[in-house]
């Protein structure tokens, strides 16, 4: 019996987490089976697993700190499974800081915890200022305004390229694919 892709993901406004479900989506259509977590409730044993995907988000530069955690907590066994990391943040929406090797936020966090996962990438997040306080939406603006994005709109901006994260979700299907689903193979 092959094993399962697991992915977790850590959001803040629900983009990320909707990547994630499109990942699921993406490797429930090549009949993998996925389970989908929260990083705040997930408690498995990893080498169950084939594959594990963490999704995270930024937050005023920085990912959420139980994401760092979780991967210092678990580094051994995430070395001896397959492994994709990929980071959601509005800096990504320039095409000059989409990749791992160009983003900033990646590469402090990468920089910052000594791992690195067999998949990387980087995704342009959503923009709604509606749905966020009045400080979050003070700050966003400011941060927008620095770097040349949008500081005004009535309705959600999604920067997310659908594509791009299709071509990631392919990527690892053609490893899972291509790959011993046991323990010990990596």
């Amino acid at each position: 019996m092959r094993k399962k892709i697991a992915i977790i993901y850590s959001s803040v406004d629900g983009q990320t987490k909707k990547i994630c479900q499109e990942l699921s989506l993406i490797f429930e259509k090549q009949q993998i089976k996925t389970e989908l977590h929260s990083i705040d409730n997930f408690s498995d044993d990893l080498l169950k697993y084939h594959t594990l995907i963490i999704g995270a988000s930024i937050r005023y530069g920085k990912h959420n700190n139980k994401v760092s955690e979780f991967i210092l907590d678990n580094l051994n066994k995430l070395n001896q499974i397959q492994t994709a990391f990929f980071s959601v943040n509005l800096v990504a929406r320039k095409k000059d800081k989409n990749s791992a090797s160009t983003n900033p936020y990646m590469i402090k966090f990468l920089d910052k915890i000594e791992w690195k996962a067999d998949f990387l990438q980087v995704f342009a997040g959503k923009l709604d200022y509606n749905s966020y306080s009045f400080l979050d939406r003070i700050m966003i603006k400011l941060i927008m305004l620095i770097t040349n994005g949008p500081t005004k709109s009535k309705e959600p901006i999604e920067f997310t390229e659908w594509e791009r994260v299709n071509d990631f979700g392919i990527k690892i299907i053609e490893n899972y694919k291509n790959t011993k689903h046991n323990i010990g193979y990596k």
